[in-house]
């Protein structure tokens, strides 16, 4: 929309405050105000569950992988063969052997259920999940046979464990006795303790040495399970089918989205459903635009009648109006973005204000899974959000553009 350096001159007239004139004012601020909030709330949570599906998925799959082959009976005698032939599966570009059991742990009289977790040491130092949250202690203490452990620091929390101190692993599976199987209890020592970052992970893994592993469960060689990761998370079905036929009768294939799938289904149609809500918001606050200008055309009707008159088209009063309504709504738009930025930048400490002066805890790591408020924010859900309020902005101009446009200048100045 071009405009001539008078109707740039009126524009810019319009948009600011005249005698008598505070209270249109007054509404066309309210209105960008709205805007502006709209705008920031959307970027906001969009980027908040952005952040949150993406640490979810990040972490979830730096410990199990894109998917896992299961041994039946949680046993898989022949691992190596399956290692081997995942590897060579394209599409693959790690397979990693575990071992999984739930169990207890004891520490100084308390008593926690744990997740022992069994890999090769090499493997546990690569892991980057683990490797780069180590909080205290160290992981190349953890060798086969020296009986060391890292475990998650809220179960170190919650046992009132520390590093050099010895917590029990208690297993179901130990001797048969004439009365009865007596569980087997080893003592370990805690080597490291980690904080992956998701509540469930911390607050049970028990990570040890797969050989240690093998030796507290009595599996043998075999171990339970092989971590796969593949090129492409989201069409892991089809680059694993090759290798679940392969495996067919002796292991099941299970992928991240059946593993996951209640949590991250839930988090998809949250995801659209703030959206939704919270485009109101930005509707609301066109509908404000769209007041303010029709109040600033029936207070300007004689200006308008005047211009009319001495030439201005109804082309010209148009674009006055739209010019109006829409630099408040790209002001608002831009207000937004960078009211947005600055909550996301500082959104922890926020989040750590509110809970001071509420006293509520408002991120409880139990319940939201992750220890810390995360965001991540996509340019394209930005761009979408700036072009959906744009749009608005100038749709709500054109009915109060077109009645200034129509005014008849004979019946505004014929009793002047």
């Amino acid at each position: 929309m071009i405009l001539s350096r008078y109707e740039r001159m009126i524009a810019k007239r319009y948009l600011l405050p005249g005698r008598g004139e505070a209270f249109i004012f007054l509404v066309a601020g309210i209105s960008l105000a709205a805007v502006m909030l709209g705008v920031a709330a959307l970027v906001i949570v969009m980027s908040v569950m952005n952040g949150f599906r993406a640490e979810l998925f990040e972490k979830v799959v730096g410990l199990n992988g894109h998917a896992v082959v299961q041994g039946y009976d949680g046993r898989l005698p022949d691992w190596q063969a399956v290692v081997a032939q995942a590897r060579k599966t394209p599409g693959v570009t790690e397979a990693t052997p575990l071992i999984e059991q739930p169990l207890m742990a004891s520490y100084d009289g308390r008593v926690e259920a744990v997740l022992a977790r069994g890999m090769r040491v090499e493997d546990i130092r690569a892991n980057q999940t683990i490797r780069n949250k180590v909080l205290a202690g160290s992981l190349t203490a953890l060798k086969p046979g020296s009986d060391n452990v890292a475990i998650g620091a809220r179960l170190a929390e919650s046992l009132g464990a520390q590093v050099g101190g010895e917590i029990s692993l208690i297993s179901p599976q130990g001797q048969t006795t004439p009365f009865g199987t007596v569980p087997r209890i080893v003592s370990y020592r805690v080597a490291a303790i980690f904080e992956v970052g998701v509540y469930d992970y911390d607050k049970a893994f028990v990570v040890m040495p797969i050989e240690d592993a093998q030796t507290l469960l009595m599996l043998g060689d075999a171990v339970g399970m092989i971590e796969v990761k593949t090129v492409d998370p989201d069409n892991v079905g089809a680059i694993l089918a090759p290798l679940a036929r392969a495996v067919q009768g002796k292991a099941v294939i299970t992928d991240w989205r059946s593993m996951n799938a209640t949590l991250f289904e839930a988090l998809a149609v949250e995801r659209v459903a703030m959206f939704v809500v919270l485009s109101i918001i930005v509707l609301v606050a066109v509908f404000n635009i769209l007041s303010s200008l029709i109040m600033l055309v029936r207070a300007k009707t004689r200006d308008i009648a005047i211009l009319r008159t001495m030439g201005a088209s109804r082309g010209a009063m148009m674009r006055i109006f739209m010019t109006v309504g829409v630099s408040i709504g790209v002001l608002g738009i831009l207000a937004g973005l960078v009211l947005g930025a600055v909550f996301l930048f500082y959104r922890q400490a926020v989040v750590n204000f509110v809970q001071l002066v509420t006293g509520q805890n408002l991120w409880d790591p139990s319940i939201r899974f992750l220890t810390e408020l995360p965001a991540r924010t996509d340019p394209v859900e930005v761009t979408a959000i700036v072009v959906m309020a744009l749009v608005l902005s100038v749709l709500a101009t054109l009915y109060p553009a077109y009645k200034a446009a129509s005014t008849d200048p004979v019946q505004v100045l014929r009793y002047e």
